[in-house]
């Protein structure tokens, strides 16, 4: 992994450059970051920079050709170790420890180093168990970190989701973190931080990693997966900021234009003419639930977009063309005196679905509430 294979996050990667580069590296690391973000993958790109043999002194990035570089980037380093939460299956039915799952862990990052803990636990087979940093992994982590590094400048360690730690783990962690062994640097990869020991938080160095912006995952999709696009602007909105997510999703319902389905539902819902609206319900039914629930996220975060866009344009600099026109218009009937009543509509229609309730039924109801709603402002 080097940091050109990462969207965006710039800053960060200049900080992590800088750190190397000036002989400031600190031997316990804390990358903090939301589920899909660029916390693990920076965490292997910086892992990857450390020990890279042929970069010069002001390089951008590992060179990604070298022995290390490309030992390092098949996750097949001797001086590259990681610590993870497992559980055991049906191939591992005892001692389930990191190091009897490195063989499924290369597998799951070559497919995307993007995807979050259940993705994992569903990849190593753990069916409904859950899955944990085991108190067994404090002895092996121990023994580890006990050798000298075989032929890299550092021993690298690399903690994923160090918030799963059983309470023994987590000692061990702190003691290595309190007495670091010469050469030896820990990168804890975490998406709940406040769930780590304070004490464990004290001693180590802190590296904020923020969501990707809409643009960022817009750009990642269409780049790597030639998602069209419009498409591709559609599910960065629905995934929130986590890649992840979005590149799970970029080839479900790609016969639904979530923004064309918005922008008729909302003439249909403020001129209440019930023949269009019962047609657009049918419509709807036929979506699918996984469908109808994702059209209602994606309709709560246009319709925040329209919110922002009528108090004050530049809040919305990046719109795709087709929705600018109907977003500048549309912004006249969604005002602070009927913005919380519309959101509230479409949480309950999306919660009703989610229950299970009949489609059809949810999504007439939604409508004349919002057409209600829609003509107050």
């Amino acid at each position: 992994m080097t940091f050109a294979n990462i969207p965006n996050q710039m800053v960060l990667k200049d900080v992590l450059r800088q750190s190397v580069q000036r002989g400031h590296v600190a031997h316990a690391q804390l990358f903090r970051g939301a589920e899909g973000s660029a916390a693990l993958p920076l965490a292997l790109a910086y892992a990857q920079y450390l020990n890279c043999e042929g970069r010069a002194d002001d390089a951008q990035d590992s060179c990604g050709h070298c022995p290390a570089c490309l030992k390092i980037s098949k996750l097949a380093h001797p001086d590259l170790n990681f610590i993870l939460p497992t559980t055991t299956t049906k191939a591992v039915p005892k001692d389930a420890t990191s190091g009897r799952f490195m063989a499924e862990w290369r597998t799951f990052l070559a497919e995307s180093p993007y995807q979050g803990f259940n993705d994992w636990m569903q990849h190593i087979g753990a069916e409904n168990k859950q899955g944990s940093i085991s108190k067994e992994e404090a002895g092996q982590l121990l023994k580890l970190v006990s050798l000298k590094a075989f032929e890299a400048r550092f021993k690298l360690v690399i903690i994923w989701l160090p918030e799963l730690m059983h309470p023994a783990a987590a000692n061990a962690v702190l003691k290595l973190l309190e007495e670091p062994p010469p050469a030896t640097v820990f990168l804890l990869v975490s998406n709940e931080p406040e769930r780590l020991l304070p004490t464990i938080i004290s001693r180590v160095q802190p590296v904020a990693v923020r969501p990707f912006s809409e643009d960022d995952i817009a750009a990642y999709l269409t780049a790597r997966y030639h998602v069209p696009e419009a498409k591709a602007r559609q599910v960065a909105q629905l995934a929130e900021g986590n890649l992840g997510a979005a590149i799970a999703s970029r080839e479900q319902s790609a016969d639904h234009d979530y923004a064309d389905f918005f922008i008729k539902w909302m003439r249909k819902c403020f001129s209440l003419k019930m023949t269009d609206v019962m047609t657009l319900a049918d419509e709807f039914q036929k979506m699918g639930r996984e469908n109808q629930k994702e059209q209602l996220s994606f309709s709560l975060g246009l319709l925040r977009k329209v919110l922002l866009y009528g108090l004050d344009p530049q809040l919305v600099p990046h719109l795709p063309s087709g929705e600018q026109q109907f977003v500048q218009g549309f912004s006249k009937f969604v005002t602070p005196n009927n913005a919380d009543q519309l959101t509230e509509e479409l949480n309950t229609a999306h919660y009703h679905i989610e229950r299970n309730a009949n489609p059809r039924m949810v999504f007439v109801d939604a409508s004349l509430r919002l057409g209600q709603q829609l003509r107050r402002a």
